[in-house]
């Protein structure tokens, strides 16, 4: 079953931020918890970690955009 993987809050009321870029690319293998993106807000850079096991299809927000 496909999962589509949404940005989730940022946390201190940031629901926005920058794709700095993509650690993964379509065909790879990510299980629960591998690192998929790097997202840039005003404050910092973090790393978003996969909530589920299993193949990334679609990257649908390039680099450089707004998630």
């Amino acid at each position: 079953m496909a999962y589509e993987f949404k940005l989730p809050e940022l946390g201190e009321g940031l629901e926005e931020g920058e794709i700095a870029s993509w650690l993964v690319k379509p065909g790879d293998e990510v299980k629960e918890d591998d690192s998929l993106v790097e997202i840039q807000n005003d404050k910092s850079v973090e790393e978003l970690p996969s909530p589920v096991s299993g193949k990334v299809i679609d990257i649908l927000v390039p680099e450089g955009e707004n998630g």
